[in-house]
């Protein structure tokens, strides 16, 4: 039992597990925040456009009597909104994101590309000598100028 939870506390105390935990937390807060607009602001202005007709009122009751079964359209449509809105939004940042990587990429680039190789790796003996090297210093190889 020591080794479970010593293994538990190590995969917990790692931070990319820390980082999911904020990410879902900010994430299921996110949500929140969409939802309340969806229903407070998007379908309210929605229902002014269709008459003031309530999203809650689309339905489609399959049947007749007091338990028939009921399509709620109107509450589907306000999940689709939902997940369009996020997933825009989501878009947003992941290309802004993106785009930071791009420029951090092209900037690190731009340096490797100044600085040029001071060595090169022996073909025998895998050791690495400088770039003009004709003799391999460990393993006193006769190297070619276009070997290595």
């Amino acid at each position: 039992m020591k080794g479970f939870m010593k293994e538990f506390k190590a995969f917990i105390s790692r931070g990319n597990v820390m980082d999911m935990a904020v990410g879902i937390i900010i994430g299921s807060a996110f949500t929140a925040i969409v939802n309340a607009l969806v229903n407070n602001i998007i379908m309210p202005l929605i229902s002014v456009i269709t008459g003031g007709i309530s999203f809650d009122q689309w339905n489609i009751t399959m049947g007749a009597g007091k338990d028939a079964p009921v399509l709620g359209l109107g509450t589907f449509i306000a999940a689709v909104i939902n997940f369009l809105l996020i997933a825009l939004v989501l878009f947003m940042v992941i290309k802004t994101i993106n785009k930071m990587h791009e420029g951090a990429d092209k900037l690190v680039g731009k340096q490797k590309e100044e600085e040029k190789p001071v060595t090169k790796i022996c073909p025998y003996c895998k050791s690495e000598i400088p770039l003009e090297a004709t003799r391999c210093p460990h393993c006193t190889s006769q190297l070619d100028k276009d070997e290595a």
